[in-house]
């Protein structure tokens, strides 16, 4: 049994040799898949239901094609274009992880002059925090 999954392992990467796999825009069409999949076992409604099963064969074709494609440039760019719009949001997604995991030890404020985040420890009590951007001070308690 070893040898024939390492023999199938085997034929998988030769076959997967020039071409292009998966990316960032790929993992979103898998999971824009999976939630639009669930939708339609959930939903009663059966036009409803038609739209989503047409929707998600569409996107798991364009997965498809987009991961055994050979025009490795063309994805590549399609993937940095698609990176490029979701920037923001990742950004804010990304920020928003980081106070939820820092939300024991730290506070963050906005400054009144600029909008810029800054992150306080807790527990100092009232202070007098610097923006690091405008160089304004303003007090807050912690």
């Amino acid at each position: 049994m070893r040898n024939f999954l390492a023999r199938l392992g085997d034929g998988m990467r030769r076959f997967m040799q020039g071409r292009y796999g998966m990316d960032d825009l790929n993992r979103c069409l898998y999971w824009s898949f999976l939630v639009l999949f669930i939708l339609e076992l959930i939903i009663p409604f059966r036009p409803v239901k038609a739209v989503l099963g047409w929707v998600t064969l569409a996107i798991i074709i364009w997965e498809t094609f987009r991961m055994f494609s050979r025009n490795i440039p063309k994805r590549y760019s399609e993937n940095l274009k698609f990176l490029d719009m979701t920037a923001g949001l990742r950004r804010a997604m990304r920020l928003n992880r980081r106070k939820f995991d820092d939300r024991k030890t730290y506070r963050y404020f906005k400054c009144p002059g600029c909008g810029q985040e800054v992150r306080v420890p807790k527990g100092k009590g009232r202070i007098r925090i610097t923006c690091p951007k405008c160089h304004q001070s303003f007090e807050k308690t912690v």
